[in-house]
């Protein structure tokens, strides 16, 4: 999926306001500057006018905001590192981490998108990438777990 998507995504999941968005990612990274003007570029849809391309940074430093958000921030742990480029095994486990899920909410907010997967295909996402059992996460299913997930927060609408 591209970035665009995922941010969109959870903009609509969360009922987040433009400025609410810029302030998820001064969460993870104060000095990093993301302007109004460049954020609604970024939820433009691929072929309309002033479409950008949102680049991993920005979504990388969302998806650490985000978990300060939800989960807060704990002042004794030093920073992560930034994903220099975010892959949709990163957030999905992001995701994961910022909204506290375990196996079984995993599982259930896949079987109500109506795409049901299996513990270990589900664990084989989680692995490190060098790992034998490791499998990508296709776009496909990142779409139908954002699709269970918005469900999950926002209800039957």
């Amino acid at each position: 999926m591209i970035n665009n998507d995922v941010l969109r995504s959870i903009r609509y999941m969360l009922d987040l306001s433009d400025q609410k968005l810029i302030d998820i990612v001064q969460l993870a990274a104060p000095t990093f500057a993301l302007d109004k003007a460049t954020l609604l570029a970024y939820l433009k849809r691929e072929g309309e006018p002033g479409f950008v391309e949102c680049d991993s940074a920005v979504l990388a430093h969302f998806l650490d905001g985000l978990i300060f958000f939800r989960r807060g921030k704990d002042p004794s742990r030093p920073a992560r590192p930034v994903e220099k480029h975010v892959s949709n095994n990163v957030v999905l486990k992001k995701l994961r981490v910022a909204f506290q899920l375990q196996d079984s909410d995993m599982h259930d907010i896949f079987a109500s998108a109506g795409f049901p997967i299996g513990k270990p295909e589900l664990s084989a996402f989680f692995r490190q990438r060098d790992h034998k059992h490791y499998r990508l996460c296709g776009d496909q299913l990142l779409r139908n777990f954002l699709k269970g997930l918005t469900l999950r927060v926002r209800g039957a609408c």
